[in-house]
């Protein structure tokens, strides 16, 4: 064992006891004794050492019994403190109006008081020593306030204000850091921001469901200030801060995020099993690989899992490149995995806003792949309630996966959130999105949603991007005019149009937009195979 500084074992030990057991050490400038050489050995106290009997006028019996009177005292008051995940510190904010989740871990049967404000709730830990309470919901505050957790010892969660909760999760995009993003130096030295509080969850792909986070450099809930918002997922803060603004709220913002990861390393098992579509996903990781992130369900193992009692308001999420090559496959996985967050967090309905994929030329992959991702986000809004898209086609950079305008991206974001959840219905929160298309004669009239006011060519000239195809389903450049809220379509080398597409390349980066300044999907009006439609 290597002996920290400060620390001596005391010679009566040394002489008498020898390995029999771990050593008394003794702090002369602390004048106080604890048991076992190093750190390592007071936390992990509780196995058994053996005694040996010698004859009984020796003297290794009176001292050999006390320190095993030593051990089990100090064995029966590490076994009896009570411990709080991880999610749960000082600093944090809880979610305002719904029940208040404090959960943790003690000995069997050990009674556990939770106590905030005058709201006080009791219960006992079960047989495996977990326990939980639900305190009353409360309004929103940013008036500190302090949670005590008493059992065997007592721990006191200082500084908590109530709010909104958000997860940011998915992969570098989502991870990227304030640091990292548009003017670095300005955004930090700014970001002053005490009611909005940060909590970044480790890396941990885990093989089975995990009850706390416990990744490498695990930390705590922090107060958004210049010292600890440079490391935070850019997205989640630009995010958090439009939101703060805008409420006038304390925020809570939990950045649970992995670049390179595939979206089905965030969803669950047991959801991963309800679709046939999956079993190859599931095949794939049949056999559990440690450190791992891409494989089936370990993200959300030990990434999510962790978060579940937790009450939120809702999730953002940027994701989706590492799943281009399977981007068919995509417009079933992805709505699953909201499906799934949401019957785990126990919110049919949970807020889920999300991040449609900026163009970047794909390496030596058909330009076509991420315009069927794209698509595949698209129909994920069409398909479930409540979920949000934020277009970025003109803030991205087609020679950089990791376009640095993250502030814009946390805007759009932020205002499907005012308008959608908190009820600003002022606000214009989405770009045009393709809604119908009719044939008439040689031209193709394209109507959408969110154009009130007018659609526009941004920045002037003709509009650009779009494509159009007749019976043989070759798509060749066509024109199209804005006429008031729609698009009329057509080319004169197309006599008898059927399809149109629109920026359906991973370089597009077209001018379509809504008098609001938000620009347009990408979109397609047939139904012909993709090119992802056998990649499972």
């Amino acid at each position: 064992m290597t002996q920290q500084v400060g620390w001596r074992q005391s010679r009566f030990d040394r002489r008498f006891l020898g390995n029999s057991c771990p050593p008394r050490m003794w702090h002369r400038s602390r004048g106080e004794f604890r048991i076992g050489s190093s750190s390592a050995d007071q936390a992990d106290i509780s196995y058994p050492h053996r005694v040996e009997s010698p004859p009984m006028k020796s003297l290794f019996r009176p001292a050999a019994l006390a320190c095993a009177a030593l051990v089990a005292l100090l064995a029966v008051s590490a076994r009896a403190e009570v411990r709080l995940p991880k999610v749960l510190s000082s600093h944090m904010v809880v979610q305002q109006e719904q029940p208040i989740a404090v959960w943790g871990w003690a000995d069997a049967g050990e009674e556990v008081t939770v106590v905030m404000g005058d709201a006080a709730r009791a219960t006992k830990a079960g047989d495996d020593g977990s326990w939980s309470v639900q305190l009353p919901a409360r309004k929103a505050s940013s008036k500190p306030a302090k949670i005590t957790i008493k059992g065997e010892n007592e721990i006191v969660l200082e500084d908590v204000l109530v709010g909104e909760v958000w997860v940011c999760s998915g992969q570098s995009n989502m991870q990227w850091s304030v640091r990292q993003a548009n003017n670095p130096d300005e955004e930090i030295a700014n970001a002053k921001h005490p009611n909005i509080r940060l909590f970044t969850v480790a890396r941990n792909p885990a093989e089975t469901p995990q009850s706390d986070c416990v990744g490498a450099n695990q930390g705590s809930w922090d107060a958004c200030s210049p010292q600890t918002v440079g490391g935070f997922s850019a997205v989640g803060y630009f995010f958090g801060r439009e939101l703060s603004e805008n409420l006038d709220v304390p925020i809570g913002l939990i950045n649970s995020s992995w670049g390179g990861t595939i979206c089905e390393a965030w969803t669950s098992d047991e959801k991963l099993h309800t679709d046939d579509d999956f079993q190859p996903i599931l095949e794939r990781s049949a056999t559990f690989k440690p450190g791992q992130p891409n494989q089936a369900s370990v993200l959300f193992n030990g990434m999510i899992q962790p978060l579940l009692p937790l009450s939120i308001r809702g999730a953002i999420w940027y994701q989706g490149e590492s799943n281009v090559g399977r981007a068919a496959q995509y417009a079933k996985l992805f709505p699953a995995m909201i499906e799934d967050w949401r019957e785990q967090f126990r919110q049919a309905d949970m807020p889920f806003v999300f991040v449609q994929l900026a163009p970047y030329r794909y390496g030596r992959n058909d330009p076509a792949l991420l315009a069927e991702q794209w698509e595949s986000q698209l129909k994920t809004v069409r398909k479930l309630d409540n979920v949000g898209m934020a277009v970025t086609t003109d803030i991205g950079n087609t020679k950089d996966i990791h376009p640095k305008n993250k502030q814009e991206v946390g805007r759009r974001l932020a205002l499907w959130a005012l308008a959608n959840t908190y009820g600003k219905k002022d606000l214009a929160y989405s770009g045009p999105l393709y809604k119908s298309s009719k044939v008439e004669g040689g031209k193709i009239r394209i109507t959408f949603d969110y154009a009130s006011g007018g659609l526009v060519a941004e920045g002037g000239g003709p509009l650009t991007h779009f494509t159009i195809a007749g019976e043989n389903g070759e798509f060749v450049e066509a024109t199209a005019e804005i006429d008031g809220e729609e698009v009329v379509v057509s080319s004169d080398k197309v006599a008898k149009p059927v399809a149109v597409r629109f920026a359906w390349s991973d370089t597009a980066e077209p001018n379509l937009f809504n008098k609001v300044g938000l620009p347009a999907s990408p979109f397609r009006t047939d139904d012909f195979k993709l090119l992802t439609a056998d990649n499972k």
